[in-house]
């Protein structure tokens, strides 16, 4: 059985967070934040993560831009954004495959991220580097690295195992 959406918002809710996702878009690109919040006081939220992208109606138009997660205790916030951004595609969008960018900033950062994407179930595709073919890429990604592409249904179900043994 596969982890709904529901239940994901059931689990961030019993770890005492807040996860929403924000849609927009016109036409047939949709974008997608989804964050996790902490209450801090009666009516103020402290921001603990969020994942933005955007897709296309089709079987691999989900693209993964941006992921940023902050403070302590963070590895249930990235899991639940995670399993939320592939429960979401699978419930109510043709998207089966998720794409991303292993940013190349830093040798030591890059290689961190290239292995917690591959936790996920990503797998490297190819290179965006300084050659001419690449610039189109780079220009819609933001950079130069590793571009990954992963299968939402084994996105989640490694992430609900993982949240279900914590």
């Amino acid at each position: 059985m596969r982890l709904t959406l529901d239940q994901i918002e059931e689990q961030a809710s019993a770890r005492q967070l807040l996860l929403r996702l924000q849609l927009g878009g016109a036409g047939p690109l949709k974008t997608l934040r989804v964050v996790v919040a902490r209450r801090s006081g009666e009516q103020s939220l402290d921001l603990l993560g969020e994942l933005k992208g955007w897709c296309t109606p089709q079987r691999e138009g989900l693209r993964l831009d941006t992921m940023r997660v902050q403070g302590i205790d963070t590895h249930d916030v990235g899991l639940l954004i995670w399993a939320a951004t592939f429960a979401w595609a699978l419930e109510t969008t043709p998207c089966r495959v998720a794409w991303l960018l292993a940013i190349r900033d830093d040798p030591q950062q890059h290689r961190r991220l290239v292995r917690y994407f591959k936790q996920l179930g990503f797998r490297s595709k190819r290179e965006l580097g300084a050659a001419v073919w690449d610039l189109p890429r780079r220009l819609i990604w933001g950079g130069s690295g590793l571009l990954m592409e992963g299968d939402c249904a084994e996105g989640l179900m490694r992430c609900g195992r993982r949240l279900q043994l914590r």
